[in-house]
C-alpha cells in the first residue's frame, strides 16, 4: 500500500531524507520513530505529495506521489502536528467544508461526521465554535476530518498528543479498529509505550536515515540480547551469585533476587532449578523481566 525506493530529500546543504526504503502493507501499522529533525515529517510530506522527492520513488495506494500527486491525496488521510483548523466555524460546518473539498455528496458527509465525532465524544460539540474546544478536543476532530473520506491509508502525526488518558485510549482503539478494517497505517508519535501498543512493524529514523527495523520483539532481541530473567528466593541471595554465574551471565542482584540472561533458557532454566533446589535454595518465583522499546530507541538513537 505504501512503497519507498531510496527516497531522498535535499534542501539546500541539509540532506534531510536519505534513501529511505520501505514497505507498507494493507492493514499493517508502522511506527516511524526518531527524535526532532530526524526527517519523519518530511517523510510523510514526501508520501502526501506536498514536497516533492530530490531522488528516489514512492507510492501510495499504488500511484506514484510525483506523478499522480492528486490521486495520492485522494487516498490519504493525514493528520499533521499543525491541524490548520478554522477556529470561528462551527465543527459541524468545519467538516461538511472538508466534506465537500472530497466531494462528498451532503447527506453521505453529514452522515459520516456524525457518525465519527460520536466514536470520539465530539458529537455533542458539533455545533460549538472550534475554538472554544480544548487542545484534546481539536485533536480529536483534526483526526476525523483525516478520517472522513474513508481513505484507505492513513499517516498519523502524534495521533494522542495533549489528550487526555480517556481520549488517547479512545483513539488509540480506533487505530485498531482501522488497522482492522484493511487500512495501511504510518505513526509517528514520541510516546514508545503507545507506538509498541499499535505498530506491527518500528522503523527508527536518525539524521535522515533508517538505522532500525523490525517487530519490537526482533528489535529486542537483536539489541538489548537475550531475555532477562528474575529469579527470586525466599530468603537472601548470599554466595549464590557465584554459583549461578557458572551457568548463566549475572546481570544484577539484590539481597533476595537475581537478574540473569541466558541465549538457551528452555535449557538453562531447568538445570538451573534444579541446581538451587540441590543446594536447599527456596526459588521463590522464576520471570522475565519485561523489557520496554525505550530501551531500544535509546540504545540506536544514541550510537555515535
Amino acid at each position: 500500500m505504501i512503497e519507498t525506493n531510496g527516497l531522498t530529500k535535499q534542501f539546500d546543504d541539509l540532506l534531510a531524507v536519505d534513501s529511505v526504503t520501505l514497505q507498507v502493507e494493507p492493514g499493517e501499522v508502522l511506527a516511524l520513530l526518531g527524535p526532532n529533525g530526524a526527517g519523519k515529517t518530511t517523510t510523510v510530506r514526501m508520501l502526501t505529495s506536498i514536497l516533492k522527492p530530490t531522488a528516489g520513488s514512492a507510492s501510495v495506494a499504488g500511484y506514484d506521489v510525483v506523478k499522480h500527486a492528486q490521486q495520492v491525496r485522494a487516498h490519504v488521510g493525514i493528520l499533521t502536528e499543525a491541524h490548520g483548523l478554522y477556529l470561528r466555524q462551527a465543527g459541524r460546518e468545519y467538516l461538511d467544508f472538508y466534506g465537500a473539498l472530497y466531494g462528498i455528496e451532503a447527506g453521505q458527509r453529514a452522515r459520516r461526521a456524525e457518525r465519527l465525532t460520536e466514536r470520539f465524544g465530539l458529537l455533542e460539540a458539533l455545533d460549538r465554535r472550534i475554538g472554544e474546544y480544548s487542545k484534546g478536543m481539536r485533536q480529536k476532530l483534526a483526526l476525523v476530518r483525516a478520517l472522513l473520506h474513508d481513505p484507505p491509508v492513513l499517516l498519523l502525526d502524534e495521533p494522542t498528543s495533549a489528550m487526555d488518558p480517556h481520549s488517547a485510549r479512545q483513539v488509540r482503539d480506533a487505530i485498531k479498529d482501522l488497522r482492522g478494517d484493511g487500512r495501511c497505517i504510518i505513526l509517528t508519535t514520541h510516546n514508545l509505550n503507545e507506538a509498541e501498543e499499535l505498530a506491527d512493524r518500528i522503523a527508527i529514523i536518525r539524521k535522515g536515515t533508517i538505522v532500525a527495523r523490525g517487530t519490537p520483539l526482533e528489535l529486542k532481541a537483536r539489541l538489548l540480547g537475550p531475555p532477562l530473567l528474575e529469579v527470586r528466593f525466599g530468603g537472601e541471595v548470599n554466595g549464590l551469585v557465584e554459583n549461578m554465574a557458572d551457568l548463566v551471565e549475572i546481570d544484577s542482584h539484590g539481597h533476595n533476587w537475581v537478574r540473569y540472561r541466558t541465549p538457551e533458557p528452555s535449557r538453562t532454566n531447568p538445570i538451573l532449578i534444579k541446581q538451587l533446589a540441590a543446594e536447599g535454595v527456596d526459588v521463590v518465583t522464576l520471570s522475565e523481566v519485561s523489557q520496554s522499546l525505550e530501551e531500544v530507541y535509546l540504545r540506536v538513537v544514541n550510537e555515535n
